[in-house]
């Protein structure tokens, strides 16, 4: 068994993030100021994030395999006071003693989204006192009901929002965590065997790797498998809830700012395409406009870095969007159609891709496909899809 294989208690993690938090004050960072990350994940950079929320420091994570010219302008807006780039500078942050920590993280990671803009975003929550913070990770661990008897895999990287508020979460709730590595789906099939996890999260590209490798049946072990960051098609979602376990399988649908719903497979099974009901402490409604908004939690607000305008136009009141398009249906389950970026006006109709790529995905000799617009002289946009499968053109 391997480094990264090994089960890390809570207990354990508590040490570590306040090493880590010593680390990172040592390097003159102090609360409410930001140190940014951009190394690959592991154990020790969710313990470094960690240490860092818990004291009050932004941690602003980066994927590390972005290009220089792709990466250089978020550190420059993150405006962060220390950068932590390779192995040897995050493994220095657990060199020293330890600082007293607080017992919830204080605010969230900061981190890019690029939405449909292209330009990337920062999205950064402000710091907390001790009882909203409990509140807002209190209710993720509520939501999934985590305990001190959960063993959480992370599959995804630690530069995403989802991974590193489970992981996060679990801790706080007593449990232990697992960190394999980068995904690879023979590891991940090894690492539950040993260390025989409880819940883990993946995106649907994931959970296909999983199933042509023949190995989707292994996470019927879990209690909990988790889904989200991209539409899992029909026939992909029907294999993981088979093979896995009708009452183990659920999805959310959320963003890097916020959460909206979440989907039981029993509920999906009923109403094929639905991303579920709104979460707890929070509604969603949709405007006429088939724009989807979400109301927020005092303790959960966010905004755009540096961004003053585009903040503005996200949020009404206590209810905030991301630009995805949707509706509900008279029982309230949420239904997405894409981004509004992303919709095609051909010869003045509406066309959703998403819709488009629903059809074409149920079809013989597609493995997948992206539908999008392209301009036309006649219809304003027409539609091109761009295929992957063994199908030709007729």
């Amino acid at each position: 068994m391997t480094q990264s294989d090994i089960v890390i208690s809570s207990s354990d993690s508590e040490r570590l993030q306040s090493k880590a938090a010593n680390g990172i004050r040592r390097l003159g960072v102090s609360p409410g100021a930001r140190v940014l990350f951009c190394v690959e994940s592991s154990a020790n950079l969710l313990f470094a994030i960690g240490g860092a929320l818990r004291s009050g420091v932004v941690p602003v994570v980066v994927n590390p395999q972005l290009l220089i010219n792709e990466r250089t302008p978020i550190v420059e807006n993150s405006e962060s006071v220390a950068i932590i780039d390779s192995p040897k500078k995050l493994a220095e942050l657990f060199s020293g003693g330890t600082d007293e920590i607080s017992m919830f993280p204080l605010t969230r990671p900061m981190l890019y989204t690029s939405g449909t803009s292209g330009t990337p975003k920062g999205v950064v929550s402000p710091l907390l006192d001790e009882a909203d913070a409990k509140k807002l990770w209190s209710e993720e661990i509520e939501q999934w009901s985590f305990c001190a008897e959960d063993v959480h895999l992370v599959c995804s990287p630690l530069y995403h929002s989802a991974p590193i508020r489970l992981s996060l979460s679990t801790l706080l709730a007593g449990g232990s965590i697992v960190v394999p590595g980068k995904f690879k789906a023979d590891e991940i099939v090894k690492s539950i065997k040993e260390t025989q996890p409880t819940t883990t999260f993946c995106t649907p590209t994931h959970l296909q790797r999983l199933v042509e490798s023949g190995h989707i049946g292994e996470l019927g072990s879990l209690r909990l498998v988790l889904h989200a960051g991209s539409k899992c098609e029909d026939k992909l979602k029907r294999i993981v809830i088979n093979d896995i376990g009708i009452n183990k399988v659920w999805e959310f649908y959320g963003s890097t700012e916020g959460q909206f719903s979440v989907c039981s497979s029993t509920e999906w099974l009923d109403r094929p395409g639905t991303v579920g009901k709104a979460r707890s402490n929070r509604k969603i409604l949709v405007g006429e406009d088939e724009v989807i908004w979400s109301s927020c939690p005092s303790y959960a607000r966010w905004e755009y870095w540096n961004d003053k305008p585009k903040t503005l136009e996200a949020w009404d009141g206590d209810f905030f969007t991301v630009g995805d398009l949707g509706y509900l249906d008279d029982d309230g389950y949420l239904y997405l159609r894409g981004r509004r970026d992303d919709l095609v006006v051909s010869g003045g109709v509406n066309i959703y891709p998403v819709e488009i790529e629903f059809v074409l995905q149920n079809l013989s000799g597609i493995e997948d496909v992206v539908v999008f617009g392209v301009e036309d002289e006649r219809w304003g946009q027409k539609l091109c899809a761009a295929i992957v499968g063994s199908v030709s053109q007729q």
